[in-house]
């Protein structure tokens, strides 16, 4: 009998694991690993700032799931053979131990994303997987039993199965298509909301945490996230801002990155709360600058840019201040409004929302339910996680299962 022949397309974090998985179940099969640009793991090697966000801490399938705005429902199942613990036991045998941080995100000890690329590199040459590094791929054809690939430097190759782990190149997106496919409109997920208000922008830096933002578009369902936010010079980015980017990518990818944001920044106060603090310091410091004495916990520029927003005299002592303009104060404080103009992007993840329809492939074995022999891993599909490991998450997941399935005789 002939080995079997198998080829995985893409040689990201999802096309190293499903070939690994793959010839590590069947030691007998042939597989190549085909990927078109010159450094493979392109993605690994800058998640997290270079340390490789791995996977989340989360280690009960169910908890899981609401972590993905897309493709929680598919993914049940799958988590249930492979999640987060194993992703962790199988780094741990290969001699990568994980550690986890405060929020939940874990990281390999040496914080280094090179150690993951590299453990990534040496299991598929250990386990006998050929790398065709640089080598794009034009087509894919099928014949009667097998697949042709088409390389673009004239070659054919042959095989008996193929795994697309393609992410959000077109080339994977191109070929799903033509074997009958229908894909999701491939846009933006996780990135940082543009706004032009140079007085904000002039606090690149100040940090807030929590702070719990709204994200309004009309005739749309309003969406909420809470958690840090980060000032930038071209906006606001940070943890809750990410999440709700992902949450929110197509309806604002359909309204141009136009939209409202309101801003909670003492979430864990009510507004009478805030107010009553606001108060107490007007009635006991009525003498001092209301620009030096806040009475409420935030960083002393983010304060004087609140009560200047409002057109308050950072001058004036709080004894002079009017009603009005404490409640108008109040409300900045807890609903101030933001105009979003725009996205910035995101320089640790290059995530897409979009891909391969999901009701087209059986999630428990990755196959494709319109061509046998075809399968699917990673970010082809129409799956996307919020920021914290969760990407890669399902990219482990998927190409476990996908390569302990082609292995298969």
């Amino acid at each position: 009998m002939q080995p079997l022949k198998i080829i995985v397309i893409g040689g990201g974090a999802a096309g190293f694991f499903g070939a690994i998985a793959c010839a590590n179940a069947n030691p007998h099969a042939q597989v190549i690993l085909i990927e078109a640009s010159r450094q493979p793991l392109a993605k690994v090697r800058i998640s997290g700032g270079g340390r490789c966000n791995v996977t989340h801490a989360c280690f009960e399938a169910a908890g899981l799931i609401p972590n993905y705005p897309r493709g929680g429902k598919a993914l049940r199942g799958a988590f249930s053979r492979f999640q987060a613990k194993d992703t962790v036991s199988w780094f741990a045998n290969q001699g990568v131990p994980l550690k986890k941080e405060a929020d939940g995100r874990m990281f390999p000890v040496t914080d280094s994303s090179e150690t993951i690329v590299e453990c990534l590199m040496n299991a598929a040459t250990d386990n006998g997987v050929e790398l065709r590094i640089g080598t794009p791929v034009v087509s894919v054809t099928k014949l009667s039993t097998q697949f042709e690939i088409n390389l673009k430097s004239g070659e054919t190759l042959k095989c008996d199965r193929l795994l697309l782990a393609t992410g959000s190149n077109p080339i994977g997106y191109k070929i799903a298509q033509e074997f009958g496919h229908q894909i999701e409109p491939p846009v933006p997920s996780l990135f940082t909301f543009n706004i032009a208000d140079s007085n904000l922008r002039a606090l690149s830096g100040v940090s807030v945490n929590p702070v719990r933002l709204r994200l309004s578009i009309p005739e749309k369902p309003v969406l909420e996230q809470t958690g840090p936010l980060l000032i930038t010079h071209w906006g606001v980015s940070g943890p809750a801002v990410l999440k709700l980017s992902a949450w929110g990518a197509r309806i604002l990818h359909d309204n141009r990155y136009q939209a409202t944001l309101v801003i909670n920044w003492l979430p864990d106060l009510t507004q009478e709360q805030v107010r009553e603090r606001i108060l107490a310091v007007k009635n006991e410091w009525g003498k001092k600058a209301i620009a030096l004495h806040r009475g409420v916990d935030l960083p002393h520029r983010l304060w004087q840019y609140l009560i200047n927003r409002i057109s308050i005299n950072t001058d004036l002592r709080w004894a002079e201040i009017s009603n009005k303009s404490l409640n108008q104060l109040v409300q900045e404080i807890s609903q101030g409004k933001y105009l979003v103009s725009g996205k910035g992007a995101f320089k640790e993840e290059f995530v897409t929302c979009g891909g391969v329809s999901l009701q087209e492939v059986n999630f428990k074995t990755m196959e494709s339910k319109l061509i046998p022999g075809l399968y699917f891993a990673g970010e082809v599909l129409d799956i996307d996680g919020i920021t914290g490991g969760f990407n890669f998450q399902s990219a482990w997941t998927t190409a476990y299962l996908a390569g302990s399935a082609i292995a298969k005789n």
